[in-house]
């Protein structure tokens, strides 16, 4: 299910939201539906092996990989 992350105009607020289909979302602070979309931050987790057979994981630059937490890596989403 897609979650997008707003910015509202008229208070400021960032906010994540559910969006399905045309549904069209508002801000939950002031309800104002002048929304802008905003670029959402992404992290991932590359597992490779090395060379000599071992194991590699490179984690993204991100500030979080982990929507739940703001470490860069947490035991509950398996970045580590």
């Amino acid at each position: 299910m897609p979650i997008y992350e707003y910015q509202c105009h008229a208070c400021k607020k960032e906010f994540e939201a559910l969006v399905l289909g045309k549904d069209t979302p508002v801000c939950p602070s002031c309800s104002s539906p002048d929304l802008s979309r905003l670029m959402s931050k992404c992290g991932f987790v590359s597992k490779s092996t090395g060379p000599g057979g071992e194991s590699q994981v490179t984690a993204s630059s991100a500030s979080s990989a982990c929507t739940s937490c703001s470490a860069g890596s947490c035991a509950s989403c398996g970045m580590g």
